[in-house]
């Protein structure tokens, strides 16, 4: 058996005598530290208050409460029919644009109610981002300039107009493949292209929400590999509402995640919480594949 030692004794040389705790005394308890930034706590951008979508009077969305915070990605997940399209489309009114669509509740953007705002100033500050890419047919920069003129009231000049195209075309991370020839038709870029243009051309009116109706629904992996780590990139300056059947996509991009059935919210939680330890059962049944 071999030999065995004592571990060995480390000294410690003090230059007073230590303070001896008596463990009788309640301990110290110090104030602690806002970590507000830290824990992801933002103000809410949009507000969502016990929102009913009726189409010719039958629910659509039924008494749907949500925050949309700043500087988050809120993705919606459910199956086809369960009211998220219409939820997302009612944030800027779109809905409104079918007959016998009415809505009910409030919707507040920065505490101001949406139907105060005229039209046109919401969809510039609520922007929209369509499942199938709807560049116009017309070239890349006059794609892009063609929101920013719609906001002039004069007709501002190419030079002008430039360094606003530049820096939405930045953004959506497409500067570096047009740069050279912005003058191509819109319609000869890849679908990935098209759709990233779309983003640029929602960007250069400089939005605070920006709406995505599963914009990634057309592409293919790696194209919906872009458009994933651009809304990571623009989670920084805006808020991002996202609609995707991709579960994957809502875990890997979204801050939180509202699951909606039959045009209920069943459930709102972080995303990483939502698709590891679900309240309600329901969502367990969704996310682990049982229907959907």
């Amino acid at each position: 058996m071999p030999t065995t030692f004592p571990p060995p004794v480390r000294r410690i040389t003090l230059d007073r005598t230590p303070t001896v705790v008596d463990p009788s005394v309640e301990p110290i308890r110090h104030t602690p530290v806002d970590r507000a930034h830290e824990r992801g706590d933002q103000r809410e951008r949009m507000t969502i208050d016990d929102l009913v979508v009726k189409y010719a009077g039958k629910p659509a969305v039924k008494g749907v409460t949500l925050p949309i915070r700043d500087q988050e990605v809120l993705a919606l997940i459910g199956p086809s029919g369960c009211g998220k399209s219409t939820l997302l489309r009612t944030l800027n009114r779109l809905t409104e644009l079918t007959p016998g669509a009415t809505y009910e509740g409030r919707i507040a953007l920065d505490g101001q109610d949406v139907r105060a705002l005229p039209v046109t100033q919401l969809r510039r500050k609520v922007s929209m981002v369509f499942q199938q890419p709807n560049p116009f047919p017309m070239s890349i920069f006059d794609n892009v300039a063609y929101a920013v003129k719609e906001q002039s009231k004069r007709a501002p000049k190419k030079s002008a107009l430039m360094p606003k195209v530049e820096s939405a075309l930045r953004r959506a991370g497409l500067w570096d493949e047009v740069a050279s020839d912005l003058d191509r038709p819109a319609l000869r870029l890849s679908g990935g292209q098209q759709q990233r243009l779309c983003i640029a051309r929602a960007l250069a009116v400089e939005p605070e929400v920006m709406l995505m109706d599963e914009p990634c629904s057309a592409l293919d992996p790696k194209s919906t590999m872009v458009i994933e780590e651009l809304i990571r990139e623009l989670r920084k300056s805006l808020s991002v509402v996202i609609v995707t059947h991709n579960l994957a996509q809502a875990r890997r991009v979204g801050d939180h995640v509202a699951f909606m059935y039959l045009g209920d919210l069943v459930e709102y939680a972080p995303a990483e919480q939502l698709f590891t330890d679900p309240r309600a059962e329901r969502t367990r049944e969704y996310v682990s594949g049982s229907f959907g």
